[in-house]
């Protein structure tokens, strides 16, 4: 099925990547680990633009730069160059930003999404290096704002901005690309998506093929797709109402859920763009086989490869490869002797499920245990040991446990204040899996005290057999196996 594209939506994306995992800002020795630091604290004469001072490239920003191009298959440049973007704004100590115009890094790169008709392809314009500015602290809403206040902690942090083509179609692509490209970078390891500000995105909107609109500094992959919903609703009811719409820079209000206009949208010659000339032009050629060899099996291959090792579905190894914390502890599971598929089903259906439905992201991964953290209370954390996994996962291939006692002793282990083992928590809470004379006992009497759902399923109503392996569970107290509970009760009515 072809999606036909009823609104005539293009969606293009600009996406600031903070590489946080480098130790040392983008020209001066300040440290990135600013996150937790009183406001003005990691700061030096260089990343607060005062006069006489001179930027120093730190080269491990240029190597992080082609590492993500490569795996953007994209074109690495033969050589690069810095340029010094001009505009006056108080998060901007010196003026003017250092980052790359006609001469980016990476050029022609893509990634292929899960479009809204199967693989879609989202092309790379660019993708380029530059300096964070400062960040900007509004007393009040940015709409009535008081006052502003400015923290340069972040000031001169190492970026990468990548700028994708106008190939999604939906909101939905745009939130499924900014997912599959945070993932390419938390595999580079170059990349913590879950510190404050590490990833900002400008997003670029029109309907039915028109003008275009810049929605600014969204800070969340569901914020993206929320800001996006809003935007095209808009631009239709302009049109709708015989007005055009304008070319704009527009405010994201997470709060209200809203966009709002913000100034008229720049070009290129409004910032003045002119080379730096205090960093020389760059030939990088010769880094890129040294750095190629580097590059880790990305989410892709790894994906590939867990259906071919393991045997799982493509619909397993989708999920399992959308973290790189997730895939390593599957391995783990599995390299503990465990059967790959059922542990496939309980990581990726289940664990992920339960973590989804508590608003819970995984954090952290030290080979022996996975981390979890609350999106919105990072005070609610807790984790799972590799051991306890491998152990819950035999229990059931055992036969030891019902699937409804392993569930129970996953949710468990996520809300327990104390960290038990999955032993302990089925003995306390007598989810070992029933003897079967307990069984044929409790279908007996079900049989005996429904008469009339006996009758019913006899006649047809096979809802009402669902009704039968209930009463059974509800008299084992989930101990029973549901499925052998089902075939007992067949076995039991029709002989």
């Amino acid at each position: 099925m072809v999606y036909e594209n009823p609104d005539g939506v293009r969606i293009g994306l600009e996406i600031h990547i903070q590489l946080n995992k480098l130790k040392t800002k983008m020209f001066c020795g300040c440290s990135t680990d600013y996150h937790n630091a009183a406001p003005n604290t990691h700061t030096c004469p260089i990343c607060l633009g005062l006069p006489g001072t001179l930027p120093v490239l730190n080269k491990k920003v240029v190597e992080a730069a082609i590492k993500v191009g490569l795996a953007l298959e994209g074109e690495i440049a033969e050589e690069t160059q810095f340029h010094r973007k001009n505009y006056f704004y108080p998060d901007l100590p010196k003026g003017f930003q250092i980052t790359q115009y006609d001469f980016p890094i990476v050029s022609n790169g893509k990634v292929v999404i899960e479009g809204e008709d199967g693989e879609h392809v989202v092309g790379i314009t660019r993708a380029h290096m530059e300096e964070d500015p400062g960040k900007l602290v509004h007393i009040g809403s940015i709409e009535n704002s008081k006052g502003v206040l400015i923290d340069y902690n972040r000031s001169g942090v190492p970026l990468i901005e990548t700028v994708t083509e106008p190939d999604m179609r939906s909101p939905k692509e745009a939130r499924r690309f900014l997912d599959k490209f945070r993932n390419i970078l938390e595999y580079l390891d170059v990349f913590d998506g879950n510190l404050e500000g590490a990833m900002r995105v400008d997003a670029n909107v029109s309907v039915h093929w028109g003008t275009r609109v810049e929605v600014k500094n969204i800070s969340s992959h569901k914020g993206v797709e929320k800001a996006l919903l809003y935007e095209i609703m808009r631009q239709k009811n302009v049109i709708r109402r015989g007005g055009k719409v304008s070319q704009e820079t527009r405010h994201y209000d997470e709060g209200r859920g809203v966009t709002l206009s913000m100034r008229t949208k720049e070009e290129a010659e409004d910032y003045r763009y002119f080379r730096e000339p205090d960093l020389m032009p760059m030939r990088i050629t010769d880094w890129i086989p040294a750095i190629k060899e580097t590059l880790p099996e990305l989410p892709d291959a790894k994906r590939a490869r867990f259906i071919e090792q393991y045997g799982i579905t493509d619909m397993h190894a989708k999920s399992l490869t959308s973290k790189i914390m997730l895939a390593d502890f599957y391995e783990n599971v599995c390299a503990k002797g465990v059967d790959p598929k059922i542990a496939a089903t309980w990581t990726a259906d289940v664990f992920l499920g339960e973590l989804n439905y508590r608003d819970l992201e995984i954090s952290s991964y030290d080979g022996e245990k996975i981390g979890f953290i609350h999106a919105k209370d990072p005070g609610i954390k807790n984790s799972i040991k590799v051991s306890d996994m491998v152990e819950l996962v035999n229990l059931f291939a055992e036969g030891k446990i019902s699937d409804r006692a392993a569930v129970e002793v996953i949710r468990t282990m996520l809300d327990a204040a104390e960290e038990k083992t999955p032993s302990q928590i089925i003995e306390e809470k007598g989810l070992f899996k029933a003897e079967d004379d307990l069984v044929t006992k409790a279908i007996a009497e079900t049989i005996a005290e429904n008469e009339a759902a006996v009758q019913d399923y006899l006649g047809g109503t096979e809802k009402s057999l669902n009704f039968l392996v209930g009463q059974v569970m509800k008299k084992t107290k989930g101990t029973a196996d549901a499925k052998t509970a089902r075939e007992l009760i067949i076995k039991e009515l029709k002989g």
